[in-house]
């Protein structure tokens, strides 16, 4: 998410939009994302919140908004769309929303979810990155004018490191057949997948390495620990900017169980880095016509088979590459992007 909101903001502001970031953070705090919106020209306020003062979090919002004169409320995420997006309309300023996905998991996460679709039935728009998303909100009852289909673009904001100093960066030796996994490690990512496929992998020598960190961690280090091929893994934690070493790996794994239009899968395809994934949410559309290798969710056996097919033929791999570069260029293009969430923000200011 922090990804899309740091792209967007870059290309809003280059096309002439006057962009202010409310990052709403704990005490204490100051996201790296900050100092990268400052960095494209984003007049960024840091709103440091006392745990679950939701009081005091809309009344900074009120203060904000007023101050800066918005036009357009537009939210990220959870929290904003049930705390802060009220806060809009009761100023008349007119919200919108981008769903970047749903997590799923246990009965807390199923009250979170009921909370976030009443806010979205109230927005004056919703963005949905993948048609899944859309198909979900209309069935929980967000109207289907309100709904707007927009694919995440992509644009590296740095360019990736070759694979020499990418590789040397994580500690691995050139010659090591690496499988790489990026994302928060947590059931929705399925970092348990990618654990058992490695385990079932007939591709002697090869490394798996792991970036992220969440609460599946404790339970994939031990389910490693456990196993005969403990030296075939990799855990490196949380690693900023980690999408510059795609370059690193000689393939990229998804192995979600639910996913909207995973950003590192868009990293990896503009760096040339062949992506093997699970076939979720707003996946088979990013990696359509063979931009990629499909496999179903839950099944480690298969994505073990797909992972060694592109490590074990170039070829393949290069095929792959090659396709997802042309499908990034017709799909995922920046422009486009752009030009569809300003003619959003205009379309809902004129409804107001």
């Amino acid at each position: 998410m922090e990804s899309v909101v740091r792209m967007l903001a870059r290309g809003l502001v280059e096309s002439g939009t006057d962009v202010h970031a409310n990052l709403l953070v704990d005490v204490g705090t100051e996201p790296a994302l900050a100092r990268q919106l400052r960095d494209v020209g984003v007049d960024v306020h840091v709103t440091e919140i006392p745990p679950k003062d939701y009081r005091f979090e809309r009344s900074a919002t009120r203060a904000l908004c007023r101050r800066t004169g918005c036009d357009v409320m537009h939210c990220h995420g959870y929290r904003a769309d049930v705390v802060d997006a009220p806060v809009g309309r009761n100023l008349g300023i007119p919200v919108v929303s981008t769903v970047h996905g749903f997590t799923g998991g246990g009965w807390k996460n199923a009250v979170y979810e009921w909370l976030q679709f009443r806010a979205l039935r109230k927005m004056d728009q919703v963005i949905a990155v993948s048609t899944p998303l859309v198909e979900r909100l209309t069935s929980r009852g967000v109207h289907p004018d309100r709904i707007a289909l927009l694919r995440n673009a992509y644009r590296a904001p740095d360019p990736p490191l070759d694979r020499a100093e990418a590789r040397a960066r994580l500690g691995v030796p050139d010659d090591v057949p690496l499988v790489g996994w990026i994302g928060r490690m947590s059931p929705e990512k399925g970092a348990d997948i990618f654990i058992e496929a490695a385990l079932a992998s007939a591709t002697p020598g090869s490394r798996w390495l792991m970036i992220g960190d969440g609460p599946s961690r404790s339970d994939a280090e031990a389910r490693v620990a456990a196993s005969k091929t403990a030296d075939r893994f990799v855990f490196k934690g949380l690693i900023p900017e980690a999408g510059r070493l795609v370059r690193a790996f000689d393939t990229l794994v998804l192995s979600s169980r639910t996913e909207g239009t995973p950003i590192v899968a868009l990293e990896a395809m503009s760096a040339g880095v062949p992506v093997v994934a699970t076939a979720v949410g707003g996946v088979p559309d990013l990696l359509e016509g063979g931009a990629g290798r499909l496999v179903d969710s839950e099944h480690p056996g298969q994505l073990a088979a797909a992972i060694d097919q592109v490590l074990k033929q170039p070829s393949h791999a290069a095929d792959l590459a090659e396709r997802a570069l042309a499908r990034l260029a017709e799909r995922y293009a920046m422009d486009p992007w752009i030009d569809g969430h300003n003619e959003i923000y205009t379309r809902v200011r004129r409804k107001a």
